[in-house]
C-alpha cells in the first residue's frame, strides 16, 4: 500500500518557516514524504543531494527545530504527528527504537529530546564541513558554537522569575538548551531581558500569565517575541481574543 503523507498549515504557515528560503522548505518537504510512520529519516543526505538542497538547508532546518538528529545519522520530524495521523491498522512501527527512547511528546504532539538525550554526553554527529551536537539539537562548525557558562543562564533565568514572580531554575537541561539554541541563532542575553520585558507587559495579569516560562519565551517565536511593540498588559474578560498570539 502507498504511504500517504500530510502537512499541517498550523506548522507550514508560520512566518517561522516561511521566511526560510525555498529550498529550505523544500528539503522538508521531502524528509517529510520520506520519513517512516513515526517521522524518522534514515537517509536525510541522500535527500538533501536528490532535491539540489545545500548543507546550509538542512541546518537551518536543525537551527530552527523543524528536525531533530542523532548520532547514528537519522534524523526526525519535530511535528511529525501534528501533520499526520495514521491508523492503527496501517500503522508500522519505526525500526529506529534506540532514537525513538531518546524522545517524549509535549502536549500539542510535537517531539522535544528528553532530559536523558540532552544530558548524557555522547559522539558528535558529523555531516559534511559541519557537526551536530547531540545536546545542542542545531549544526554549528566546529570553532563558531559559543560557550555560555552557567552564570549566563542563572542571570537570564533570575531575570525572568525577578519580572515575572515565578521560580524557575537555571540548571533544568531544557531550558539551559532552550537557550543555548538562541544564542546559536545569534541572540545575546540583552536580547532575552527585552522578550522578558515585552510579554511581562503584555501577559501579565492576563490568563496568559501562565505561559511566561522558558519553554515559550525562548522557543523558537523568541525572534518574533523580540520584535514585537511593548504593549500594556489587560485583563481577560468574557473570552477576549489574544488575536496573533503565538506560543
Amino acid at each position: 500500500m502507498a504511504q500517504r503523507r500530510m502537512f499541517s498549515k498550523k506548522i507550514t504557515d508560520t512566518d517561522i518557516f516561511l521566511d526560510m528560503p525555498l529550498s529550505s522548505q523544500a528539503l522538508y518537504f521531502h524528509l517529510n514524504m520520506h520519513a517512516d510512520d513515526d517521522g524518522f529519516v534514515s537517509n536525510a543526505k541522500t535527500v538533501k543531494r536528490m532535491i539540489g538542497s545545500s548543507d546550509d538547508d538542512l541546518k537551518l532546518l536543525l537551527t530552527k527545530n523543524f528536525i531533530f538528529a542523532f548520532e547514528s545519522g537519522v534524523v526526525v520530524i519535530k511535528d511529525w504527528k501534528i501533520h499526520n495521523y495514521i491508523r492503527k491498522d496501517t500503522y508500522n512501527t519505526t525500526i529506529y527504537g534506540d532514537e525513538k527512547e531518546q524522545l517524549s511528546q509535549d502536549e500539542n504532539g510535537s517531539y522535544t529530546l528528553s532530559p536523558r538525550a540532552v544530558d548524557e554526553p555522547s559522539p558528535q554527529v558529523r555531516l559534511g564541513k559541519v557537526r551536530l551536537g547531540k545536546d545542542s539539537n542545531i549544526y554549528s562548525s566546529s570553532n563558531d558554537e559559543p560557550h555560555i557558562d552557567l552564570k549566563t543562564f542563572k542571570e537570564i533565568i533570575s531575570y525572568l522569575n525577578e519580572k515575572a514572580g515565578t521560580k524557575y531554575r537555571a540548571s533544568g537541561s531544557k531550558t539551559q538548551r532552550l537557550i543555548k539554541a538562541r544564542f546559536n541563532d545569534g541572540f545575546n542575553d540583552e536580547d532575552f531581558k527585552k522578550v522578558i520585558n515585552i510579554k511581562v507587559a503584555e501577559w501579565s495579569g492576563t490568563d496568559m500569565a501562565k505561559y511566561l516560562r522558558p519553554e515559550t519565551l525562548f522557543g523558537t517565536k523568541f525572534e518574533s517575541y523580540l520584535n514585537q511593540e511593548v504593549k500594556k498588559s489587560k485583563t481577560n474578560k468574557g473570552g477576549d481574543s489574544y488575536g496573533g498570539l503565538e506560543f
